[in-house]
């Protein structure tokens, strides 16, 4: 069981990596419609937000308690 300074601190957390997440989604389309587009620069970027969205997703379930049948 967490305590409440460590989920007010992980929920600070999750928050901070969904606006991460918004800024590399607004980078991407950018580029994705910049006529000099580095397809290398676009890959990595679709990489890190994805590896957010799965941060972000497991540490939303570590707030969620365990429900046994």
């Amino acid at each position: 069981m967490m305590i409440t300074a460590e989920v007010e601190a992980l929920k600070q957390l999750i928050n901070q990596l969904h606006i991460d997440h918004r800024d590399l989604d607004y980078v991407i389309s950018r580029l994705s419609h910049s006529p000099a587009q580095d397809q290398l620069q676009l890959q990595r970027l679709k990489k890190r937000k994805l590896y957010l969205k799965d941060q972000i997703a497991m540490m939303e379930r570590q707030l969620t308690p365990d429900i046994r049948a």
